[in-house]
């Protein structure tokens, strides 16, 4: 007998805080003004003598410190993304990140004290540090990049009214954006993400005409919105090369996620020697969907004669089976964030577009927000974002501070999670059609989460470079148009309305050179689900041992512990000979 039936439902933040204005959520302002007077006392036992107890009664008092911050800012941002004209929420928003600011720049004496203290003394008390003990290494890694006491006070209160200003603005302006398009003789109004299940329509016209409407839109404000993306690149130039002495603008994401520059400098380079694969698989689907040559508005063209639907509860339903052949602890975990009201899917003007999952603490459910359309890319966005929370709930054990991993293995989980689900798919679907659309799709979405992003990173790098140099918006649009040119080769004609594209990429602007992760996950990911078919049960235990992880080891020690050397082109190239196969197949049935 069937469990209940699931249906999109609007999220609860109950376990977070009953209400804005509730006074629990006062209560949290005064409690974390007591821990930080408390706190502030510490600096007068800070020396190379500081005793162990000491040591972690501190650390301690920065856990408890960042749990209730962590609690407060969740709340506020998940209430935001809920509705984002919501001005109590902004005003909220605005309130707490002040705050909180406050009382970081109180406390920033602990870390400057550990990153400057002997190395002799740090050993002793990182040998004591139990599972603090990665999060403690890596604040020693910015020690040759950290400035005064007083100057990274003063740069975290420009970032509350700087560089995270200007992504709230960003937000404010993309978010209730509305699409207008005339589908079935009717103009409707969208949302972007509504506006884009058009995008994959078998009907070559309406995927351009969504595609126009798209950048018609965004292209309005390209000024203003291109505005933006320069202060924020100058912001990210002036404190981190200027300032802390970083070596590159990409230099500083690579350091926050512990890896050497030279093995992101890898990956880039072989996905760029690697980039006919997929403009071998455009020609095919242009042969396939019978064009002579797609265009960019074509690349994601549903090729099978089906246009298949999904409701909410069979989505639902092939996700957690999928979950459970692998292991009934994975569905069991992905069943929680439903249970527990942790899911907000429902399509509603005004709530932020796309799809995430936010853990917050330890010890409670992640959030997920969709935006379901019924199609199978939300069915796999579905099963992507749940792959997070099982991440994030497998690594439970670990601290506030460790449960967490970096960016690129962020990506595990959750990509590996769509694989399983797009077997499921194709062993149970026995529409040829159906089954040919699943397998495009697939190499479909290889291109968007390793080419695309790859080619979105080194965008970047030349953008970065580029204002430095007094580019204007217009040119950095030519740029983006000529980084385009290059990834799709003769394979696919790009028409002028793309050079938009790069100013409705919220990653560029809010975590500048995240993008590079999604590629990185992926490709690692391929060569996990390999090793898996390989070996079967076997690969199993090691797998979940990587996500149990967490954020509690370097990348590169806890890759190599799996048998991974990421600075070894050839583990990149292999992922790039798994996606090759899949088109050499997809010729073959042609």
């Amino acid at each position: 007998m069937r469990e209940k039936t699931y249906q999109p439902t609007t999220w609860s933040l109950q376990d977070l805080y009953p209400s804005a204005d509730s006074p629990e959520f006062e209560a949290s302002f005064q409690e974390l003004e007591t821990l930080v007077t408390e706190f502030e006392k510490v600096r007068e036992i800070l020396s190379d003598d500081i005793s162990v107890d000491e040591f972690m009664g501190a650390i301690y008092q920065i856990d408890k410190i960042t749990r209730i911050g962590h609690k407060m800012y969740a709340y506020v941002q998940l209430w935001y993304t809920q509705d984002t004209q919501n001005e109590k929420a902004m005003a909220l928003m605005g309130r707490v990140d002040q705050f909180v600011t406050g009382l970081s720049n109180r406390s920033l004496f602990f870390t400057l004290w550990w990153k400057q203290v002997s190395d002799k003394t740090a050993q002793r008390l990182l040998d004591a540090s139990g599972d603090y003990r990665y999060w403690l290494e890596q604040i020693r890694n910015f020690k040759d990049f950290t400035l005064s006491e007083p100057e990274e006070k003063i740069i975290n209160l420009k970032d509350t009214t700087g560089f995270n200003t200007l992504n709230n603005i960003y937000d404010i302006i993309t978010n209730r954006y509305t699409f207008k398009l005339t589908v079935d003789g009717e103009e409707k109004e969208y949302t972007r993400g509504e506006l884009m299940v058009h995008a994959r329509s078998t009907d070559p016209e309406l995927r351009q005409a969504a595609y126009i409407e798209l950048y018609r839109v965004y292209g309005n404000d390209s000024i203003i919105l291109g505005q933006i993306y320069q202060s924020i690149v100058r912001d990210w130039y002036n404190e981190n090369i200027t300032l802390r002495g970083i070596k590159a603008p990409i230099s500083v994401r690579n350091l926050r996620n512990d890896i050497p520059d030279e093995v992101i400098d890898t990956l880039l380079e072989v996905a760029r020697k690697n980039v006919d694969i997929f403009q071998r698989f455009f020609q095919l689907k242009a042969k396939t969907i019978g064009m002579d040559k797609l265009r960019r508005c074509d690349i994601y063209a549903s090729v099978g004669e089906a246009d298949k639907e999904y409701d909410f509860d069979t989505a639902f339903h092939m996700v957690m089976d999928s979950f459970e052949s692998f292991t009934p602890k994975f569905a069991q975990l992905a069943r929680r964030v439903f249970a527990e009201d942790h899911i907000d899917a429902k399509v509603r003007k005004g709530k932020m577009g796309g799809a995430f999952c936010a853990s917050t603490v330890p010890e409670l459910t992640p959030w997920v927000l969709l935006n379901y359309n019924g199609k199978a890319d939300d069915v796999a966005t579905m099963a992507h974002e749940l792959g997070h929370a099982i991440h994030a709930m497998m690594a439970a054990d670990h601290t506030v501070f460790t449960f967490h991993s970096c960016l690129p293995l962020a990506e595990t989980a959750s990509t590996f999670g769509e694989m399983m689900l797009l077997d499921k798919m194709l062993a149970e679907e026995e529409d040829d059609a159906v089954r040919r659309d699943i397998l495009f799709r697939q190499v479909d979405d290889n291109y968007a989460t390793i080419m695309r992003q790859i080619y979105f990173a080194l965008f970047e790098r030349t953008a970065h470079q580029m204002i430095l140099d007094n580019a204007s918006v217009n040119e950095l649009a030519a740029a983006y148009l000529e980084n385009l040119n290059e990834m799709f080769g003769d394979a696919v004609d790009v028409t002028d309305e793309f050079k938009w594209e790069w100013i409705s990429i919220p990653h560029i602007y809010g975590t500048p050179f995240y993008v590079y992760a999604y590629a990185f996950g992926q490709l690692l990911v391929l060569s996990l689900y390999q090793q898996f078919k390989v070996e079967g049960e076997a690969f199993k235990p090691r797998y979940m041992d990587i996500l149990a992880t967490g954020g509690s080891k370097a990348p590169a020690q806890l890759l190599s512990e799996a048998g991974i050397d990421i600075s070894d082109p050839a583990f990149w190239q292999g992922g790039f000979d798994a996606i090759n196969e899949m088109v050499a197949q997809l010729e073959q049935l042609a």
